[in-house]
C-alpha cells in the first residue's frame, strides 16, 4: 500500500495582496453566507492556481490579519467555520484507526477487507485518512488536528475515539503504545511540535493482501492477515516500534494534563466476550472513559445463526462490569440480521431499554448492509436472507427513534459505507432524515439527547431549569440530572451529568463506598481553553453546578465519596472542584462540607485556570 502524497504546506507569504484583499472583504461583509463568500474569492484568485480555498484564507488571516479590522481570530473563524456540526457538541472528535489485525469473531455479517482492521472499508472517511497514515497513531492524530485547525475548529478539548476490530484482543503492548502515541500527538501539536518524520516505521503495504470474496467457502479474515504479517515481521505479530511501558505512557498522561491539546474522552471499542474484570481495569489505566460495546442483538438465536460468537448473557455481564467501573456505554445494535424480521428487532430494540440490564447510554443504528466480502453473501445467493424493504427499514428507525428515551443519545443510524461497496440493502445516505420526516408526520418526536442539545443557540444560565430522570439499571440507580431550557416540550438540552448510585459492592475496592460520576458534558460549539462567548453554554459554571447537586444527592444517600471517571485531561478541573486523585479515578470527600459550601471555589471561571501549557 502506497500512502497518499501529503500536501505540502501552504505558504500566504507569496499571495499576501490577494489574500489581503480577501481578508478585508470578509471582515466587511454585513453578512456572509456561503454565496456571498464564492462570490468574494472568485475575484480574487490565485495568480494563476485556482481560487483559495478556506483553510488558505484562515491561513492568511493569522500571518496578516484583516487589513482595516479589529475582528479577533475567533470572531474571523466563526465566519469562515467549515462544518461547525463537528464541534457543536462540545468537544473536537479525533477518530483513528489501529492497524489490521486478527479478530476473535465469526460474525457472517462482518466485511472481510484485509486492507483495514475487521469489519471497516477502505472507502470509508475514517479508514481512508487512517490508510494514508499507514494507521500510525501519531500520524493519524497530528494531522487530524492540523486539518481541524486549518478549517477553524479549536483543538484544545479532543475526544479521541480509537476505532478497528476488537481493540482488547490487540496485544498489550500495541494498546499502550497506541495511546501513548496519540497522546504525544496532541501534547506536540500543542506546543507546536512536529515530529511526523519520525512516525510511521511499520510498513504498511496492506495492498498487496487480495481481496476477499464472500461467496467462496473457507473465506478468512485472519488466516490472511496473520498470514501476510507473520510475513512482514517475522513471525512477530508486532513492529519492534508498536511496543511501549505503562511508564511511558503514564508521563505522556502526566504531560497531557495541562497540555494546549487535551484528551478529555478516550474512546475504545470491543465485543461482551471480551470484557472481564482484568480487561476493565487495563482500559481504564490507560485512560479510556467509554466503551463502544458490539451488542448487535439481544436474541440468542440470531446471534447463533450470524455466529456471533457470544450470548446476551456475555451482553449482560459486560455492561454490568462497565457500568460498576463507570464507563459510558456506547452500544451497537444491528436490524435486519439472518434470522430476524422487522417485527422481532423492534421487540428487540424495545428490550435494549426495557430490560434494565442494558440501558445504553449511546447508541448507534446500523442496520445490516450486505458487502461482498462478507459471509452473508453465500445466504443471500440461497435467498436465506434479504434486505428489509425501503418503507419497512424507514418506519422501523423512526419506531426506534422515537422509542429512545431522553438520557440516551442516538448518535448514527447507517454506517458509513460508499453505496459502490453495498451488494443489498440501505443505501439511503439520508435515512435519519427519512425516518423523522415519517415520525412528524405521524405527530411524533424524537427524544434523545442528540435531538435536545442546544448546539450553537445562546442560552441564558440563570434561566437553565434542573430536570432530573432516574431509572434502574444492572448495578444500582442512575441519575440523569439534566440542566434545559425553559420551554417546555421544546426545551434544549445545555447540560448534563450522568449519577449512578450503585446498590453493590464493586469489584474494583477503590470505589467502596463512592457514588459514581460516569458523565459530565457541557453543551454549545467547542470552545478553547480559557476562552468565552457571549451566551454559550461552555464555560458558565455549568458543569460545577451539576457536580455540586450530584454530590449532595450521593451524599443524602449514604456514600462516602463522589467517584468520578475523569479524562486525562478532565483532572485539573475535578482538583478545582476538590476531587483528590487515586488509582485510577479521582474522589469527592462526601464527609467533610462541599468547597461551595464553604465558598473555596468560584460556581465558574475554573477554566481560566488551566488555560497554560506545561513545560512537559
Amino acid at each position: 500500500m502506497r500512502p497518499r502524497r501529503r500536501p505540502v504546506a501552504f505558504d500566504p507569504r507569496p499571495h499576501e495582496r490577494e489574500l489581503s484583499a480577501i481578508l478585508h472583504e470578509v471582515a466587511r461583509a454585513p453578512r456572509l453566507d456561503p454565496r456571498t463568500l464564492d462570490r468574494i474569492v472568485k475575484r480574487h484568485p490565485r495568480a494563476g492556481a485556482g481560487l483559495f480555498s478556506k483553510s488558505e484564507i484562515i491561513a492568511g488571516f493569522r500571518a496578516f490579519g484583516a487589513p482595516g479590522s479589529s475582528l479577533s481570530e475567533a470572531e474571523f473563524l466563526e465566519r469562515l467555520r467549515m462544518r461547525p456540526v463537528r464541534t457543536l457538541s462540545g468537544v473536537t472528535p479525533v477518530t483513528v484507526l489501529t492497524r489490521p489485525f486478527p479478530c476473535p469473531g465469526r460474525c457472517i455479517f462482518c466485511p472481510n477487507d484485509v486492507r483495514m482492521p475487521k469489519s471497516y472499508l477502505a472507502d470509508e472517511p475514517g479508514a481512508q485518512r487512517a490508510e494514508d497514515n499507514r494507521f500510525d497513531p501519531y500520524l493519524q492524530t497530528w494531522n487530524r488536528l492540523a486539518a481541524y485547525r486549518g478549517i477553524g475548529h479549536p483543538v484544545e478539548k479532543v475526544e479521541l475515539i480509537v476505532l478497528g476490530g476488537t481493540w482488547t484482543f490487540y496485544p498489550e503492548p500495541y494498546q499502550v503504545w497506541f495511546a501513548k502515541r496519540c497522546l504525544d500527538a496532541m501534547n506536540d501539536f500543542g506546543r507546536g511540535i512536529d515530529r511526523r518524520a519520525a512516525a510511521g516505521a511499520m510498513p504498511a503495504r496492506y495492498r498487496a493482501l487480495s481481496p476477499l470474496d464472500g461467496r467462496q467457502e473457507n473465506v478468512s479474515y485472519n488466516r490472511a492477515v496473520s498470514g501476510f504479517l507473520a510475513q512482514q515481521l517475522g513471525g512477530d505479530p508486532l513492529h519492534p516500534s508498536e511496543r511501549a511501558e505503562w511508564e511511558e505512557l503514564e508521563a505522556a498522561q502526566r504531560c497531557n494534563e495541562t497540555a494546549s491539546c487535551r484528551c478529555v474522552g478516550l474512546v475504545v471499542e470491543t465485543r461482551p466476550d471480551s470484557v472481564t474484570e482484568d480487561e476493565v481495569l487495563r482500559i481504564r489505566r490507560l485512560g479510556a472513559t467509554k466503551v463502544q460495546l458490539g451488542i448487535q442483538s439481544l436474541s440468542d438465536a440470531v446471534l447463533t445463526r450470524n455466529r456471533r460468537g457470544h450470548d446476551v448473557a456475555a451482553t449482560r455481564r459486560a455492561v454490568r462490569l462497565l457500568r460498576a467501573a463507570g464507563f459510558k456505554i456506547h452500544a451497537h445494535w444491528m436490524p435486519n440480521l439472518l434470522g430476524s424480521g422487522v417485527a422481532q428487532d423492534a421487540e428487540d430494540f424495545s428490550r435494549l431499554f426495557d430490560d434494565p440490564d442494558f440501558r445504553p447510554d449511546e447508541l448507534k443504528l446500523y442496520p445490516c448492509s450486505l458487502i461482498e466480502s462478507a459471509e452473508l453473501m453465500r445466504e443471500y445467493q440461497s435467498g436465506a436472507w434479504q434486505p428489509y424493504d425501503e418503507a419497512d427499514l424507514a418506519e422501523l428507525v423512526a419506531e426506534c427513534m422515537e422509542r429512545t428515551p431522553p438520557w440516551c443519545r442516538l448518535t448514527r443510524v447507517i454506517r458509513d459505507f460508499s453505496s459502490d461497496d453495498i451488494v443489498a440493502g440501505n443505501r439511503t445516505t439520508n435515512l435519519r432524515e427519512v425516518a423523522t420526516r415519517r415520525l412528524q408526520a405521524r405527530g411524533g418526536r424524537c427524544r434523545d439527547v442528540r435531538s435536545r442539545e442546544v448546539r450553537g443557540e445562546a442560552v441564558d444560565p440563570a434561566r437553565l431549569v434542573l430536570e432530573p430522570l432516574g431509572y434502574e439499571t444492572s448495578v444500582g440507580e442512575e441519575c440523569f440530572l439534566q440542566l434545559v431550557t425553559p420551554d417546555g416540550p421544546e426545551a434544549r438540552l445545555a447540560a448534563f451529568l450522568r449519577l449512578s448510585l450503585p446498590r453493590e459492592a464493586p469489584f474494583l475496592s477503590e470505589l467502596q463506598g463512592c457514588a459514581l460520576l460516569r458523565e459530565l458534558h457541557v453543551y454549545g460549539a467547542s470552545l478553547p481553553l480559557g476562552q468565552r462567548a457571549g451566551g454559550a453554554a461552555q464555560h458558565a459554571g455549568l458543569g460545577r453546578r451539576l457536580v455540586d447537586e450530584a454530590a449532595r444527592r450521593a451524599r443524602k444517600a449514604g456514600y462516602r465519596a463522589l467517584a468520578v471517571i475523569s479524562a486525562i485531561g478532565t483532572r485539573p478541573y475535578y482538583r478545582a472542584l476538590g476531587f483528590r486523585d487515586g488509582g485510577l479515578y479521582q474522589q469527592l470527600d462526601l464527609r467533610r462540607p462541599l468547597p461551595t459550601e464553604i465558598d473555596e471555589a468560584p460556581a465558574s471561571g475554573l477554566e481560566e485556570r488551566f488555560a497554560q501549557d506545561s513545560s512537559c
